[in-house]
């Protein structure tokens, strides 16, 4: 960033930027730890302005024609690409992600989802159902009825994001829900909130109507209670811990709102004897570098044939001797800091526990050290081996650049009890070189969604967790799905 003194940031609320009324804070760079801006600290009262308002626009844009809505979001993508550079340089400072993830798995899938759901205004929201025809009977003459099935717009929706990507995370959300004629408040975690801002000033550019897009944000719980519990609010869209997850589902479900929650994650990743190892580290590989393992999509719980078992060590061993870690803005740099010192020291923790619990530390587990003056949130990608599934390394989730390794002698169906003993459910990787057993495999892991020799996801396909990992599916039209609600109308002909 520049050395210009940082601009507070106001809240976005009713089509106005309001001063906060609870100040402002610092936001930290994790890799240096300079002071990125001044992000807005709210009050509940204002949070309920931003409700209300967002509640009282929401007969207006509902209404709107969907190429009117297509229009903007398409507007609000051409803004964003416009501005992708200085935008991209705030995203890496506030997150500490790389350069390369900053620009193309932050920013730019933010670009890509608003195009995505500029497209998705304009799919169909009606379908005929097959005519019923009816004896006559207590309930009237003999009669043809027909039927339609309607998606409807929820409403009000707060969206609570997720700090590891504050471009994608809040995109996938506030896009479709717009696009379905949906109004949004948005609640961006209070680490790096000012990319969201920044969203909002696409938004607000490419003309979406005051009131439509709201957003408040704080370090203090009470903001998030306020967007989560307002009376105006209709469905809350969270991404986030399965604990945090758990209370917002308490709240919402005494007056019976929506909800969409993507939580936690303890990716099973098993790789059996017949696995192509190469690809199979370079998927893996992708936890510690992806983020600084900050991504609940990551396999970060290695279950390897024992006949391979050393082999795949060694190898994963090998690729992390060549991951750097270092400033995300130089070149060169793979793995950046995690995003606080807290995080740090609880990811630490975890390697020290993993220790204690009988894991070995076949690479990494001290803390490196960048730069000159030593400052920033670093931690060293560690893989811990000769792991157990009863070791809480294996059960938690440790959300840093650590994977876990346990071993196994048996059959598939050895692998799939290990994989399925788990809290978690929402990404699981089977590598094997025989695709009908992978398949075979995958189908019976209970997660909701399964890469089958790779870490790739089709961004069409349905995306959400099992058990604790989440409730509800989104992405691709799933997302359009999610935002709505199913009307049907019936008539007699």
């Amino acid at each position: 960033m520049t050395d210009a003194q940082p601009q507070p940031q106001k809240l976005y609320i009713g089509g106005e930027w309001v001063e906060p009324a609870g100040g402002h804070y610092e936001v930290v760079n994790p890799a240096d730890e300079s002071v990125v801006g001044l992000a807005p600290e709210a009050s509940r009262p204002q949070v309920e302005d931003a409700a209300r308002a967002a509640a009282e626009a929401f007969e207006g844009w509902s209404r709107t024609k969907p190429e009117e809505r297509a229009a903007i979001l398409d507007r609000a993508a051409d803004i964003m690409q416009r501005e992708f550079e200085p935008w991209t340089e705030l995203a890496r400072a506030e997150t500490g992600a790389p350069t390369g993830i900053a620009r193309g798995m932050q920013v730019g899938v933010g670009v890509a989802r608003f195009r995505r759901y500029a497209r998705g205004a304009l799919e169909p929201v009606e379908k005929g159902l097959p005519p019923q025809v009816t004896e006559a009977g207590p309930m009237g003459r003999a009669s043809i009825l027909g039927a339609l099935e309607v998606r409807q717009p929820v409403g009000v929706v707060t969206c609570v994001t997720s700090y590891n990507n504050p471009w994608a995370n809040p995109a996938g959300k506030v896009a479709p829900a717009l696009a379905m004629g949906n109004t949004v408040v948005v609640k961006p975690a209070p680490q790096d909130p000012l990319s969201v801002f920044r969203m909002a000033d696409a938004l607000h550019e490419a003309g979406v109507p005051a009131g439509v897009v709201n957003v408040v944000n704080g370090q203090s719980v009470e903001v998030g209670e306020a967007a989560v519990d307002s009376p105006y609010v209709d469905m809350v869209s969270f991404t986030g811990s399965t604990g945090v997850g758990q209370r917002i589902a308490e709240v919402c479900g005494r007056t019976m709102k929506r909800q969409l929650m993507e939580l936690g994650g303890k990716g099973a990743a098993i790789v059996f004897g017949d696995a192509d190892l190469d690809a199979a580290v370079m998927g893996i590989g992708t936890t510690f570098s992806f983020y600084s393992g900050q991504i609940c999509t990551a396999p970060t719980r290695v279950i390897a044939h024992r006949s391979v078992y050393d082999q795949l060590i060694e190898k994963l061993t090998g690729y992390l001797a060549f991951m750097k870690v270092g400033d995300p803005a130089a070149a060169g740099t793979v793995v950046g800091p995690v995003i606080s010192a807290a995080h740090r020291d609880r990811v630490e923790s975890y390697v020290e526990l993993g220790k204690k619990e009988g894991a070995r530390i076949a690479y990494g587990g001290e803390r490196p050290v960048v730069g000159e003056d030593g400052k920033g949130f670093y931690v060293a990608p560690t893989l811990l081996v000769d792991c157990t599934n009863d070791m809480r390394v294996v059960r938690e989730e440790i959300f840093g650049p650590v994977v876990v390794v346990v071993p196994f002698d048996g059959d598939e169906d050895e692998a799939v009890r290990l994989a399925n003993d788990s809290d978690f459910g929402l990404l699981s990787y089977v590598w094997s070189g025989d695709s009908a057993r992978a398949f075979r495999v995958a189908r019976r892991l209970r997660a909701g969604g399964v890469g089958v020799n790779t870490i790739g996801r089709n961004m069409e396909a349905p995306f959400g967790g099992f058990k604790r990992s989440g409730v509800g599916r989104d992405v691709g039209s799933y997302a359009l799905h999610a935002y709505s609600e199913i009307q049907s109308i019936v008539w007699t002909g």
